[in-house]
């Protein structure tokens, strides 16, 4: 076919869809857009590229599924033509995308269709600042631009191409600039549309992590955008450690990733391949068998010397083998080796083990087998035999590339390409499934999915949205270099998926309500929306009356003649303040000033109305803290020593009636508070008690802020906040620990602070000095590299900022200079409500 291609306007999205289907057609730029077809001709981008996918073999994918999505995609094409086309209609078109876009990857369904490419070429030719003044609409734009079909498509367009974009408005350019939320993905070596095949190949050991979401989210992308295959295996060669449960469980964390696999294998599905291909080796003199004790190899290998056995002829080494398959006591002594190369620079390759011997029984062959390969043997056998293409790995299997090819090499297996990413480290915390079991087994925590754990229903269940980790490994892209992040970072990129979308309620600390008696209002109720800016999440009631409860912390900022905003109320006006003999408020009256339509200036508060049909439900917010108080460790520190004992606080609340409608899941914001997810929704109201049994319990989501949120009481930011000693703590009184070392970020002296410089210009050099030795250690490099970034965690806690080359400390002394063991700080009291904002207001206004 050939396709005319107009140098200014040139058909975007039939050029991707040529350029994905891998269609066999040729383009010639010249001035209009034109593919004849028969006697007729295509002239349209929308025409063209509904032409292409028709006549390529991966119709049914990039044009949807069934009639359904289909016509959803007719609908975007049309959108994209010609309301997002529209300089009249843009704007609108815009708000209507981002909403659309904020729980979304693609258009329609769950993989890449022509709308996508449609859409894409659309706000290619928007201006760019408007477009970043929309998260989710920045976020998908990038994500595809990053691809590789858009990648070449965009570097193949002619310069004239390049639309001459209006100058942004002022309004546009007053907004502060925003990062970009999308990382650099490389094209795949060797990768085909339709061919690539990944895999995800966990150990039935324990429960995942976030580290290995990382991993299965990384596989995800490749295989949606190259419209592949993803094999979800377990790696099942040791039976001392597989648990058919955690198979179970591991499946249940995949499907709440929404991760969708098309094929799930076991690696002991291959174990009668692998047992050929070992005794093959051994037959042609590439492997042996050794009865050397363990140490004593490890010496050896670290000296590079070669084993006794290693010259052993095969028929030695063939009965060896046979002890072994018969797990013989002596056999169970004996391991084999593959002859590879003593003298390598890589140890990895100095003659590793590639079979043990374990007459233990296996959760799925049982005990038909008393001999096992390695993770390093069987990985690239079952690669190259299940079909897999890319094998993607973080940089810590480096070393063992090379092993990995010699074994496809000499077994003369199909060869598969490899692709590095750096693995996911964070502060605060420890990814060990060893480390993460004593949690468990010793109570610090309440199981596997407790709030503060790194799992994967850890953090789903202190509310992190699946689209929100998917954006954070996007933006991460295919990086290899190795960091340790904050969680801060995580969160931040999860409140852009649930702000748009959680429903705004009140609470109140129910220690601390203090009564207003309102002149002139009366028990009614009304219907307000339960987002400001989003009317589609629906709407609440909200109930008035003649006495209302509003925090303490308010009310001792409100003075006699104040204009107060009560929101979703309006104005009232304090009209008087009863206090008790040691001058706290006792209670306070107001009349109503509805008519003043002024929300500038005013205290803006949250508050509860004493109504006589909507009771107010018992409630507990529940907030953690960092499983550990040292951001990170270093090589010779015990996390025992680090553990943060007063990790969770909980507070008593008094909740809006509508909090009893929650479900358990549902993400929302207490106003002014912070965001919560629900993970126990509110029982009947006990007519004795007058309480909910049993409560609704939330916790708290952070935001991504690294500061709490300010206190109520907008005009007294100096106070001390109100804290709930009473009944925090889950009901346990604070207990100091004096094995763990105080933790502030208060600045440091100058003394302690240039000490800190010290060290790290001191153990930066000594890193460089390892890496540049050919002859060190990976494991000293790692080590050293570890401690370096514990100083710099260090410094960074303890100045209030990044340490950089060339930085100077602290001069201030504001802290006692101190390295003594001491408690670890106190938490600080629930976040009371916000100070005055202008969102409230026009919330009001609303």
């Amino acid at each position: 076919m050939d396709l005319l291609c107009s140098k200014n306007l040139p058909p975007i999205a039939s050029l991707i869809v040529a350029e994905y289907t891998k269609l066999p057609v040729k383009i010639t730029w010249g001035t209009e857009n034109k593919l004849v077809v028969g006697s007729s001709a295509l002239t349209s981008d929308k025409s063209i590229a509904r032409f292409l996918v028709r006549s390529g073999s991966l119709a049914s994918s990039l044009y949807g599924t069934n009639e359904l999505s289909a016509t959803e995609v007719d609908h975007w094409m049309d959108f994209a033509s010609l309301r997002l086309a529209c300089e009249k209609d843009q704007e609108a078109a815009l708000d209507y995308l981002e909403k659309v876009l904020a729980p979304s990857t693609f258009l329609v369904g769950e993989r890449i269709t022509l709308a996508d490419f449609a859409v894409w070429a659309s706000l290619r030719s928007c201006d760019q600042a408007t477009v970043d003044l929309y998260p989710n609409i920045q976020r998908y734009y990038k994500h595809l631009s990053a691809m590789p079909h858009f990648i070449s498509v965009s570097s193949k367009l002619p310069a004239s191409s390049e639309i001459s974009k209006p100058a942004p408005s002022s309004s546009a350019t007053a907004k502060k600039t925003k990062k970009k939320d999308e990382g650099k993905f490389i094209e795949l070596e060797g990768a085909k549309q339709g061919e690539v095949v990944v895999r995800f190949p966990p150990e039935a050991s324990g429960y995942l992590h976030v580290g290995h979401a990382k991993a299965a989210l990384l596989n995800q992308y490749y295989q949606q955008t190259y419209n592949g295959k993803l094999i979800m295996r377990f790696d099942d060669t040791n039976p001392a450690k597989e648990n058919a449960d955690f198979e179970k469980i591991i499946l249940e964390d995949v499907k709440l990733l929404g991760i969708k696999y098309d094929m799930l294998s076991y690696t002991s599905n291959h174990f009668d391949t692998m047992l050929d291909l070992c005794e093959r080796m051994i037959k042609e003199g590439n492997a042996f068998v050794d009865d050397t004790d363990g140490e004593t190899m490890k010496l050896e290998r670290s000296n590079r010397a070669d084993s006794k056995n290693r010259n052993n002829d095969v028929a030695k080494n063939l009965t060896m083998w046979s002890e072994m398959k018969a797990g013989t006591e002596y056999g169970q002594t004996c391991c084999v080796r593959a002859k590879i190369d003593m003298n390598s620079d890589n140890g990895c390759m100095r003659d590793p083990t590639i079979y043990r011997c374990k007459p233990e029984a296996h959760p799925h062959t049982g005990l038909k087998y008393k001999v096992y390969p390695t993770y390093d043997f069987a990985c690239p056998i079952v690669d190259s035999v299940e079909g897999v293409t890319h094998a993607l790995r973080t940089t810590e299997y480096h070393d063992r590339d090379d092993q990995y090819f010699w074994f496809l090499k000499k077994l003369g297996l199909r060869h598969v390409h490899i692709w590095e990413y750096s693995r996911l480290n964070l502060q605060h915390t420890v990814l060990s499934k060893r480390k993460l079991t004593w949690f468990v087994a010793e109570g610090h925590v309440t199981g596997w999915d407790d709030p503060r754990f790194p799992t994967v229903r850890g953090v789903l269940r202190r509310g992190m949205t699946v689209e929100g980790l998917k954006q954070f490994i996007i933006a991460q892209g295919g990086s290899r270099s190795v960091v340790t992040m904050e969680w801060d970072k995580i969160w931040a990129f999860n409140k852009k998926v649930i702000d748009p979308i959680a429903p705004r309620y009140f609470a109140l600390l129910k220690k601390d309500v203090i009564p207003v008696y309102v002149d002139g209002a009366v028990e009614s109720s009304q219907l307000q929306p339960k987002h400001p800016k989003n009317t589609e999440i629906g709407e609440k009631t909200v109930y008035y009356s003649n006495k209302v409860f509003i925090e303490g912390a308010d009310a001792a900022s409100l003075k006699e003649g104040e204009t107060v905003t009560f929101i979703n109320w309006g104005n009232l006006i304090i009209t008087g303040i009863k206090r008790t003999g040691s001058g706290s408020v006792e209670s306070l009256t107001a009349k109503l000033d509805l008519a003043n339509k002024d929300f500038k200036k005013t205290l803006k508060i949250t508050w509860l109305a004493d109504h006589t049909d909507a009771a107010h439900v018992t409630t507990q917010c529940v907030h953690y803290r960092d499983l550990l108080s040292k951001p990170v460790l270093a090589p010779d520190d015990d996390f025992k020593d680090y553990i943060n004992k007063d990790s969770k606080e909980v507070y008593h609340m008094l909740g809006d009636p509508n909090l009893a409608s929650l479900k358990k899941g549902d993400i929302i914001q207490l106003q002014r508070r912070g965001y919560y997810i629900c993970d126990q929704p509110a029982g009947p109201l006990d007519i004795h008690s007058c309480q909910n049994s049993p409560p609704c319990i939330l916790i708290n989501i952070p935001d991504g802020h690294q500061k709490e949120m300010p206190t109520a009481g907008g005009k007294q930011k100096s106070s001390v906040a109100p804290t709930d000693s009473g009944d925090a703590k889950a009901g346990r009184a604070k207990k100091p620990s004096s094995s763990v070392e105080t933790t502030t970020n208060s600045p440091v002296t100058s003394d302690v602070a240039l000490e800190l410089h010290n060290k790290i210009v001191e153990q930066g050099n000594k890193v460089r000095q390892l890496k540049s030795n050919k002859d060190s250690a990976k494991a000293d490099v790692s080590a050293a590299v570890a401690l370096l970034l514990s100083l710099k965690a260090e410094y960074k806690s303890a100045a209030g900022k990044e340490w950089k080359p060339g930085s100077a400390p602290p001069t201030t002394a504001k802290a006692p200079p101190t390295t003594a063991k001491a408690p670890p700080t106190p938490l600080p009291p629930l976040p009371k409500p916000l100070p005055p904002l202008k969102l409230v207001a026009n919330q009001v206004q609303s």
